[in-house]
């Protein structure tokens, strides 16, 4: 990391006080940070959380969580054109904050959840869990009487272990009985609202944080890179540590703790990034701030507006979550129309090496989808699969399926540095993989992720638990896939657009993120089975879904890989400038 020596600093961009960055790095630093570590520790709880007290079904529970995640990025566009015409970043990181704030501490407020009734012999009894997480036991409950259950899935027969106690006869025939789901209506809209302020606060934080970052130095300030390299370490230092603490505490100790933790991390970061607007030295302020008080329809002015829009992007995304399965018939026409627009316009605007770039670029937002629509499976399925079908005891402890989420985050703090020195050696000697390269080569190592887990399914019994090893040889292949392609994809597409339309291009890597993120809730969503309280009534067939459907996507992205390789020389031939240079 480099020094700048400057004879009369800038206040901003002269401070070298943090590792030789502005204070105004640190401050943005441990915002990102915080907003990383609610956002994270929530998602890892999620979809257990929505199986389990809910009781939504695997494949509910996956287009929820698909839906979720798509709208975090597709939102991203509204929030950070809003910031940029009229709000300012300062103004829009501050309301997406509390936004999410709001979001997290609202997903505290759990209810006492769901319930299965099971009518046997004309009296109810709930089906349920005695506990959260892989390791709760299936129960059946009437009143004070409590007996553990299991199935017999050969003889289609409900097993009560202690049939004295609950009256009931050892095996009961489940054609021969009834289950109904009894919902807390309010507490499942807090559940949908809470997930939509969350939408929103990301929507209007995510982007434009990284937007005040690149402020802080001066064209040509060589410490940009390096100042990038230590906020994104931020981002991977919050998912590490929420994704183990809220796991921890949601698993153990109650949804609500693991819930509440993710919003107590959202306010530290709010409250650091409005203690620390003194180091910014002004440069996330509004462009215009009289245009911002300027009247758009009596009493609102222009900043209430884009408040009022916040509040819009909350009811939109609200009535999307609750209804996940439209969420893919709007993203996917958006996303065809986006296409035409951005082939139109190079056909019919540019020309020569321009146009080729753009056609360039163009391929760079698509190649991302295959990738984060199998990567994106470990938050949904795969965390699924970790909490029910793996075999998670660790040095005598049971460890939470969710604290498997920091697997990703800690392999990047060991991998990233010993990749990047890679690429540096590698160029020296000219034989660095060029970006199309490292794309085929991202996309082939999160397919041949999914072939490893499946070989690892595939060394027990149909119903015996795979061995947690599989569960770290899939997130470390994972990992080293997501270096190959995520750290060069943004950066490729806003160096090959135009100019006049490089802020379209953006919206448009975000919107296929966003419909990735669909994408792998569709897949997740064919990896569902059968559960009684969240938990599988039969192990052998779930694995046997899980083996079918993780073959397929592995193979499918490893052929994909195969045809991007392939292509990559053409890729590569369009990257260039008049002057025959890689851009």
């Amino acid at each position: 990391m480099t020094d700048i020596p400057v004879s009369t600093p800038d206040p901003v961009t002269g401070d070298t006080s943090f590792f030789g960055h502005p204070k105004g790095l640190f401050i943005l630093f441990l915002t990102e940070m915080w907003e990383r570590f609610s956002y994270y520790g929530m998602r890892g709880l999620l979809i257990i959380y929505l199986t389990q007290h809910f009781l939504f079904s695997d494949e509910k529970s996956a287009l929820i969580y698909g839906a979720y995640t798509a709208l975090v990025y597709v939102m991203t566009i509204i929030g950070g054109t809003l910031a940029d015409r009229y709000l300012g970043q300062r103004k829009a990181v501050t309301f997406g904050a509390i936004l999410l704030v709001l979001g997290h501490f609202g997903m505290a407020f759990e209810g006492s959840g769901s319930q299965q009734i099971a009518t046997i012999n004309g009296a109810e009894y709930e089906l349920t869990l005695d506990g959260r997480g892989g390791d709760a036991n299936q129960i059946i409950v009437q009143g004070d009487k409590t007996s553990l259950i299991s199935f017999d899935n050969e003889t289609n027969e409900l097993i009560i272990a202690d049939p004295d106690a609950m009256g009931l006869p050892e095996r009961i025939d489940r054609d021969t009985y009834e289950t109904r789901i009894v919902t807390q209506d309010l507490f499942k809209n807090i559940l949908f609202l809470s997930l939509a302020l969350i939408i929103a606060g990301v929507g209007f934080l995510k982007a434009n944080i990284s937007t005040i970052v690149g402020t802080l130095y001066n064209v040509g300030d060589v410490r940009r890179d390096s100042g990038f390299t230590l906020f994104y370490m931020g981002i991977n230092l919050g998912s590490f540590l929420s994704s183990i603490t809220c796991g921890i505490l949601g698993i153990v100790y109650g949804w609500a703790w693991g819930f509440g933790l993710a919003g107590i991390g959202m306010l530290a970061g709010l409250v650091v990034f409005l203690w620390g607007q003194k180091f910014l030295g002004g440069r996330a302020d509004p462009p215009d701030e009289a245009k911002l008080k300027k009247s758009v329809l009596g009493p609102i002015n222009v900043e209430w507006a884009c408040y009022l829009a916040g509040l819009l992007m909350i009811a939109v995304s609200m009535l999307l979550v609750m209804n996940e399965e439209i969420v893919g018939g709007i993203l996917g026409p958006i996303g065809v129309l986006m296409f035409l627009f951005l082939v139109s316009y190079a056909f019919l605007r540019l020309k020569g090496t321009e146009r080729n770039r753009m056609f360039a670029a163009i391929y760079f937002v698509l190649a991302q989808i295959p990738f984060w629509a199998l990567f994106e499976q470990a938050g949904s399925s795969l965390n699924l699969f970790t909490d029910r079908l793996v075999d998670r005891t660790l040095l005598g402890w049971s460890v939470p399926a969710p604290v498997f989420q920091s697997l990703n985050a800690g392999f990047i703090f060991i991998f990233a540095p010993i990749i990047a020195w890679l690429w540096i050696w590698l160029a020296k000697r000219n034989k660095e993989p060029s970006t199309p390269v490292k794309f085929a080569i991202g996309v082939f190592g999160v397919g041949l992720g999914f072939l490893a887990l499946v070989a690892g399914i595939q060394t027990v019994g149909p119903s015996a638990m795979t061995p947690v090893l599989f569960i770290f040889l899939i997130y470390w292949i994972h990992t080293m896939a997501e270096l190959m392609l995520s750290p060069v994809g943004l950066s490729a597409v806003t160096k090959l657009a135009p100019a006049q339309v490089v802020g379209m291009t953006m919206g448009a890597w975000f919107l296929y993120s966003g419909l990735s993120n669909f994408l792998a809730g569709v897949i997740a969503r064919s990896t569902g089975s059968e559960t009684i309280g969240g938990q599988l009534t039969d192990m052998a067939a779930a694995k046997a879904t899980y083996v079918s459907v993780y073959s397929s996507v592995g193979y499918i992205g490893v052929g994909i890989a195969v045809g991007m390789l392939l292509i990559s020389p053409l890729i590569k031939s369009w990257m260039k400038t008049d002057e025959g240079e890689m851009v």
